[in-house]
């Protein structure tokens, strides 16, 4: 028993990734089931538990998400392929609907991914470039983000999957490999098309001449298929969707609209790199020193890779415009690369020094990053919304609501219809909403204590008020 607590084997016990991995999981858990009150992007995180809700009350069909603010339309959306919305629904079938169920798939999910990143960074390079640069990624906005009901990480993650089952087909040569690689990394580039960058890579394939040309070929191929599929969904399906039923996600932009944009939010931009992607100045720092380690004698493969990487992620950078300077989670699918870079640097310390190092970076974007696993409790009122909605307004009446732009508020009250601005309007436009089958108003009276004399008032409390439009 007490050979099992050497130094050796604690020592081996520590630079184990699968602990750090484990152990991040665990840290995590902590308000896993939180519902999405968030302060940031929590419209983006109850946009994905609409979609997931409306599969377990309408069936899950994949070809048709549906959201509920959408007014008198069907609320058929143009948005990502909704696997992540499907394994929620999923598990809906089984234990019944819940608010946080995306959280914990996401973070299972994403737990594996790192591993998985882990293995291939090792295959590439070595076991202790491999320790630090997941390391890196456990504690960067990776830590955050895998726990949001959000599907970035969970897609890259996929694709992570994916790419490191195509370098086994590569070595090895089992096509068991080459479907794992096929259908992880197509699930992941349907769930985030930004993900595709990754693909970049596959033009470094036909020169490996250690590789028969046959396996460099099917895979080109497979990815190519996986490739195809996707632009399928974003280029055929999601304008169709849109032309049709007239509500889109995303707006993507030219590449010189994006460039003209750009150039107005270069400080944010740069903040995206240097803190943002991995909340750690230590670990930036490490980044650079990655990047002059591998220039100067770095793997020639792994260079043109990380070149290719970046290039193509440039190209995502210009299509989305401004909206990659403004939003925080548009950089996690570059966040690997750079926690690579950054491994490459603490790998050439002495293992003592990598530690003390890696044990910095964490405790910097762990703390940076320890207010997402909590609510602010000011939020929570919100979760009896559904609940005054329901002892007031019959299931399926469309309703008008004050939430802004976030679809937070229309969730929670479940129920389908309009979310306006918080300062309300005037009457006559809500009353053309009304003209449109809306006979309800749900007011937060947070946003807008005044009160609306010119409507039946069903219900009043500190937080909301109904009033009825129309009879």
């Amino acid at each position: 028993m007490f050979r099992f607590f050497s130094p050796s084997n604690i020592r081996f016990l520590l630079t184990d990734i699968r602990l750090w991995i484990a152990v991040f999981f665990l840290v995590r858990l902590i308000g896993i089931t939180n519902p999405p009150l968030e302060a940031g992007h929590n419209w983006r995180q109850t946009l994905t538990c609409m979609v997931a809700r409306n599969f377990v009350e309408s069936g899950p069909d994949l070809l048709h998400p549906t959201i509920d603010m959408a007014g008198n339309d069907t609320g058929i959306i143009g948005s990502e392929f909704p696997f992540f919305n499907f394994l929620i629904y999923g598990v809906a079938e089984v234990f019944g609907y819940d608010h946080w169920y995306g959280r914990l798939i996401n973070l299972v999910v994403t737990s594996i991914g790192i591993y998985f990143f882990f293995l291939m960074i090792a295959k590439i390079t070595d076991r202790r470039t491999a320790f630090a640069a997941s390391m890196v990624l456990l504690a960067s906005l990776w830590f955050c983000f895998a726990r949001r009901i959000m599907p970035d990480t969970f897609s890259m993650s996929l694709v992570i999957i994916g790419t490191y089952y195509g370098l086994l087909f590569l070595t090895a040569g089992r096509n068991l490999y080459l479907l794992f690689c096929f259908v992880f990394l197509t699930l992941g580039t349907l769930c985030k098309i930004p993900n595709l960058y990754v693909f970049a890579a596959i033009l470094l394939v036909p020169f490996i001449r250690e590789i028969p040309l046959n396996r460099k070929l099917v895979l080109i191929a497979i990815v190519g298929i996986a490739a195809v599929i996707t632009g399928w969904w974003y280029f055929y399906w999601v304008p169709y969707l849109v032309r049709t039923f007239h509500f889109e996600l995303f707006f993507p932009k030219s590449l010189t609209e994006g460039f003209r944009e750009i150039l107005q939010y270069l400080p944010e931009l740069a903040e995206k790199f240097y803190f943002g992607a991995l909340h750690s100045f230590l670990a930036f720092g490490a980044v650079v020193a990655g990047i002059f380690f591998l220039i100067r004698n770095g793997n020639r493969n792994l260079k043109l890779a990380i070149l290719l990487f970046s290039l193509a992620f440039c190209g995502f950078i210009l299509k989305t415009g401004f909206v990659f300077p403004t939003h925080s989670y548009y950089i996690l699918p570059f966040i690997p690369v750079m926690a690579l870079l950054a491994g490459i640097a603490i790998a050439k310390l002495k293992p003592v020094w990598s530690y003390v190092v890696l044990g910095l970076i964490c405790i910097e974007g762990v703390a940076n990053q320890q207010h997402d696993l909590f609510l602010r409790q000011s939020e929570c009122y919100k979760l009896n919304l559904e609940k005054i909605v329901a002892e007031h307004i019959p299931e399926n009446e469309l309703i008008v609501i004050n939430g802004g732009d976030s679809p937070q508020e229309i969730y929670f009250a479940h129920r389908k219809g309009w979310t306006i601005d918080q300062k309300l309007p005037s009457p006559e436009s809500i009353d053309s909403l009304s003209n449109l089958g809306a006979p309800f108003l749900v007011v937060n009276r947070r946003y807008d204590p005044q009160p609306v004399t010119a409507y039946k008032q069903l219900f009043q409390n500190a937080d909301y008020t109904i009033y009825q439009l129309r009879p």
